[in-house]
């Protein structure tokens, strides 16, 4: 399926209906930031719907989409996994957070004193956003997200983890210019891996 209005906008409602599939099962308030993951991912993508309906430029939606992707996502997502995680696996979650907060100031910045500009490409869109030092930002990014998901501890957050990363790869390589684009839509469909995790998610005593 080619990149489009409709294609946003059909994804973005199916993942975000999952999302709030996921939001009603959670059965521990803990893990209440992992499983509004898809909810995010899929509100994130019919933003991108109204982004490619206004044809790209320095719209309002694009502002809206960078935010959501640049400087909330490698926060949100170590501080869920964090939040879920085991005692014994927290230890080692704090850095990708720690990375995360520091990667997301400098991406809030940039918003701040930047317009966001969007260009359609075709069947992609690709974003501007001038950010600093972007090597080394998006090495933390990665890490952020990616590197929460794998050093989880949980069996099934580690595989969206090597899911997402095989995504970023291919997305990175197919796709250089529009990669934050097509990286966030795989992820938004590869976050419907967190229901089974809510499936196999067990409450402990004392949770609520």
């Amino acid at each position: 399926m080619c990149w489009s209005a409709t294609a946003d906008l059909v994804a973005g409602t199916a993942v975000a209906a999952v999302g709030l599939v996921c939001v009603a099962r959670v059965r521990r308030a803990r893990d209440l930031l992992v499983a509004a993951l898809p909810l995010l991912l899929g509100v994130h993508q019919l933003v991108e719907a109204a982004v490619w309906d206004a044809g790209g430029g320095c719209s309002p939606a694009a502002t809206a989409w960078a935010v959501i992707a640049l400087p909330l996502l490698p926060v949100w997502v170590p501080v869920g996994v964090l939040l879920a995680a085991s005692p014994g696996a927290r230890r080692r979650l704090w850095a990708p957070l720690g990375v995360g907060l520091a990667t997301a100031a400098v991406l809030a910045y940039a918003l701040a004193t930047g317009p966001v500009t969007a260009e359609v490409r075709g069947r992609t869109i690709g974003y501007g956003v001038n950010v600093p030092w972007m090597p080394l930002v998006l090495t933390g990014y990665l890490f952020a997200t990616l590197g929460a998901l794998l050093l989880a501890g949980d069996r099934r957050l580690r595989t969206l983890g090597v899911v997402l990363a095989a995504g970023a790869l291919a997305c990175s390589a197919l796709w250089r210019l529009e990669f934050a684009s097509t990286w966030c839509a795989f992820a938004a469909v590869a976050s419907l891996l967190v229901l089974g995790w809510l499936g196999g998610r067990e409450p402990a005593a004392g949770d609520r």
